[in-house]
């Protein structure tokens, strides 16, 4: 039999984004492999966002190509994304994610369990009739990651999921981040927390002015940044 596809090593050659003239990316060479979370840090505007979004499949690039497991033009049903300001639907927790099993082609005879499950999974299970909309911040980020969840994705790209999120709701989606990677699942997660970087993650990417500045395990990129750049980010002064 043959092995099923997979979306991993997710490559970027070259990739390069422009929005009316402007440069977002620049030459971005890029590879996302299986394995401990990827965590992508560096300055507001330094292009974290976007890459995940061209990543993703959302955003074509200006130049340069992605790669899913050595294939071009995949579509988007082994990837979810989760944004930092997730758009709750006017319904229950549980109608949510109902919609997005759906969306899914789970079997409708399937989501009831399926919802439940999820809800369970992202520590919401005695919420599920709840007002999406009328959750605590944290809860409904939680609801956004189940609802990326329903997707059965392979990668799992997440945009700064704990900002603005008091300790103990940072904490709750950092457990379950940490949950969803010792799974299999590939995080790729921005994050404006160096201790969060820590935390989470087994690789870091450093961006700056929409270009990869350096790539190292945690504990190298930490202890012994290979660029004055990282060096400096480390050190806690800003990049210009």
């Amino acid at each position: 039999m043959r092995a099923p596809a997979t979306d991993l090593p997710l490559m970027l050659e070259d990739v390069s984004l422009l929005a009316r003239a402007v440069t977002i990316l620049d030459r971005v060479r890029l590879t996302f492999s299986a394995g401990a979370p990827t965590m992508l840090v560096g300055p507001n505007g330094s292009g974290k966002s976007s890459l995940m979004r061209v990543a993703m499949g959302l955003v074509p690039p200006t130049s340069g190509r992605v790669t899913y497991g050595g294939r071009t033009g995949v579509p988007p049903t082994r990837r979810a994304i989760v944004f930092q300001r997730p758009v709750m639907l006017r319904r229950s927790a549980s109608a949510n994610l109902v919609y997005a099993l759906a969306a899914a082609g789970v079997p409708r005879n399937e989501r009831s369990a399926a919802t439940q499950e999820l809800l369970d999974r992202v520590g919401l299970g005695g919420l599920s009739e709840r007002p999406a909309r009328r959750m605590s911040g944290g809860e409904q980020q939680r609801l956004a990651i189940a609802r990326a969840l329903a997707k059965q994705p392979e990668i799992l790209f997440l945009d700064e999921p704990t900002a603005s999120l008091d300790p103990a709701a940072t904490k709750a989606t950092e457990d379950i981040i940490r949950t969803i990677a010792a799974q299999g699942i590939k995080i790729v997660m921005a994050t404006h927390d160096l201790g969060e970087a820590r935390r989470l993650g087994g690789e870091i990417v450093l961006m700056n002015k929409g270009r990869v500045v350096e790539v190292a395990d945690t504990q190298t990129f930490f202890t012994t940044p290979a660029t004055d750049a990282a060096r400096r980010f480390v050190a806690g002064e800003l990049l210009v």
